[in-house]
């Protein structure tokens, strides 16, 4: 019952399937500004988080949506993500004469490449949901076949994983459609000392709290995160003070979909915690939101910090391709 929102993307993947290029294409994204969260509303401050504008995209290539994370290169313009259907996103960021994002620009599509070498594997193969970006490597989460690879950078659409890297916890806590839904480098010259954290979307212990974990560096090991009032953590970014923010999802008949961001203080994060932390922001329907599953913090210079958000749109007809931002208050 709470995937029925969706069921409509079984159909479409099936038939992405068929029709898939065999390398990276070019792909034409139309955009329409998002200029007010709420619509009929001028309100721009939502607690600590001040809107600043948004995107609804739209793409005539079939492969475009779906979109499960995105991660911002160090000049905060240009972008690589993952949809979840296996296939590679990157372009550009344009923002109008006010800096609201205006579009996206220099988009392109490529299919994931396999241990085997092969652009062509089925859904459940290749279900990436997760992505992370460390020192020229390109990590990737996936989902059903629970694991993170490792891809170059450099060429990666055209790049076969280099490796597998172990878990902090054991496979078998993972459920098949709920698993690493988020993984994330944390800051190189913090405790963790760059090391990859990975948050399961809603793989629960005894006690209803999430697996999670650090998965390399000096402090590897397990932790766990609460889980509450249904929400599900799709993805996350660390701020440049090195705390954590969380981008959290819940889908239900009667209340429709809701997001909600969540920071952690980044001293918590450490093997054995149970981590929770404060609302920075929660909206349902009546905001302009979709399937929000992917999140990056881009720090453009002198204390001007931002979230942008991605939404997973399932290549439904119901749903939308989303990309919105917001400035992190002082």
């Amino acid at each position: 019952m709470r995937r029925r929102f969706w069921l409509s993307a079984l159909c479409v993947s099936a038939a992405l399937a068929c029709g898939r290029p065999a390398v990276s294409e070019p792909s034409a994204v139309t955009s329409h500004q998002i200029t007010h969260f709420r619509p009929g509303s001028d309100q721009t401050t939502f607690g600590k988080l001040e809107f600043v504008g948004g995107l609804v995209m739209s793409s005539s290539n079939p492969l475009f949506g779906a979109w499960s994370s995105v991660r911002f290169l160090p000049d905060g313009r240009h972008f690589i993500g993952v949809l979840d259907t296996g296939d590679w996103i990157s372009g550009e960021i344009k923002r109008d004469d006010q800096g609201r994002l205006s579009g996206i620009d220099s988009v392109s599509l490529a299919p994931m490449i396999n241990a085997q070498g092969r652009n062509n594997s089925a859904k459940i193969r290749m279900d990436a949901e997760s992505l992370a970006i460390r020192d020229g490597k390109i990590y990737v989460g996936f989902e059903q076949r629970h694991r993170i690879d490792q891809y170059p950078l450099k060429d990666f659409s055209l790049s076969k994983p280099e490796r597998s890297l172990p878990l902090p916890f054991p496979k078998n806590v993972l459920r098949g459609n709920k698993s690493l839904e988020t993984v994330i480098a944390a800051p190189e010259h913090g405790p963790l000392a760059g090391g990859l954290v990975t948050i399961t979307e809603e793989s629960l212990d005894q006690d209803g709290n999430l697996y999670a974990g650090i998965v390399d560096g000096p402090m590897r090991g397990a932790f766990k995160v609460v889980r509450r009032d249904d929400f599900d953590v799709t993805d996350g970014a660390f701020l440049p003070d090195g705390d954590l923010v969380l981008l959290e999802r819940r889908f239900t008949l009667l209340g429709g979909v809701a997001m909600r961001l969540v920071r952690i203080k980044g001293d918590r994060v450490k093997p054995g915690a149970l981590l929770d932390g404060v609302t920075l922001l929660e909206a349902n329907y009546s905001a302009q939101i979709d399937n929000m599953e992917g999140l990056d913090v881009v720090d453009l210079g002198n204390g001007d910090v931002r979230l942008i958000l991605v939404s997973d749109d399932n290549h439904s007809f119901l749903q939308r391709n989303i990309m919105l931002e917001f400035r992190l208050m002082p």
